[in-house]
């Protein structure tokens, strides 16, 4: 099941046009997708700028085109002796920080207007420029050659399916990611998730405040709210992000700070 399956399933239960989630889950993965509904849906940007947890098992011995178990072994096959786990633990340790990281040939990103997925099934060469990502936190979870399993706790733009292959390429070893589950969103965790087979359109919604996570909460006053739905700046600050704007425990817009004000940059419906 896609991540697109999963918006068309809550779309029906909900009878809603407007559903979105915030970030896809490759098909062979499990765990948590944050979906949400009408207004909240504009929120999007901002929930994908979170850090994730997950928690990957990579395969190694040979890599594959894909960067995981659904593609074509690419490459021989690892016939020597696997890596001890202090070098496991050394490689895995080596991604922790800001680091470049290639994407995958398949993904979304684009080449001159053109999904990288679209060009590797046509058989063409994509060549992906690596990317800044950061990774927060990697701690090995079990090492049982070929299989190891790790969690790593990221921000936005981190492919595991790179990681993997990453890791295999520094233990010299090739690996690729045969199995992931995404453990939180910001603070959403999967075991606070409704099941997509038990979701009959009934449950409570979430609050679009409570998305934002760890974003900055600046309270504002009733008619500082009316101006922010206007379009205008409000408030005094001395620092610089973006904050949520609040009334009486409501989101009213999401602003960033200008010339010692907040500017929304989003404002909900009132």
């Amino acid at each position: 099941m896609t991540s697109h399956d999963v918006v068309a399933a809550v779309r029906r239960r909900f009878q809603i046009k407007a559903v979105g989630h915030t970030g896809t889950l490759d098909p062979f993965a499990t765990g948590l997708l944050v979906v949400m509904l009408g207004g909240a849906t504009r929120l999007a940007r901002f929930v994908e700028a979170e850090r994730k947890t997950y928690l990957a098992t990579a395969r190694l011995g040979f890599a594959t085109t894909t960067d995981d178990g659904t593609g074509e072994r690419a490459g021989q096959e690892w016939s020597g002796e696997w890596p001890s786990p202090g070098a496991v633990e050394a490689a895995l340790d080596r991604f922790v920080g800001s680091i470049e990281q290639r994407p995958p040939a398949y993904s979304a990103k684009k080449v001159d207007g053109v999904r990288s997925y679209t060009l590797a099934r046509q058989g063409r060469a994509v060549d992906l420029k690596p990317a800044t990502v950061t990774i927060d936190r990697v701690t090995v979870v079990e090492y049982a050659p070929p299989l190891v399993s790790w969690r790593a706790v990221v921000g936005p733009g981190t492919y595991l399916r790179a990681m993997a292959r990453d890791l295999g390429e520094s233990l010299g070893t090739g690996g690729h990611l045969v199995e992931l589950r995404r453990e939180s969103v910001g603070p959403f965790h999967v075991h606070d998730a409704v099941p997509l087979a038990s979701l009959t359109g009934a449950e409570p919604l979430i609050e679009p405040l409570a998305l934002l996570g760890t974003m900055p909460r600046v309270t504002v006053s009733e008619e500082e709210a009316g101006w922010l739905r206007q379009g205008r700046r409000v408030g005094e600050t001395t620092g610089g992000g973006s904050a949520a704007l609040v009334l009486n425990g409501q989101l009213v817009a999401i602003g960033t700070a200008t010339d010692g004000a907040w500017q929304p940059v989003l404002v909900m419906a009132a």
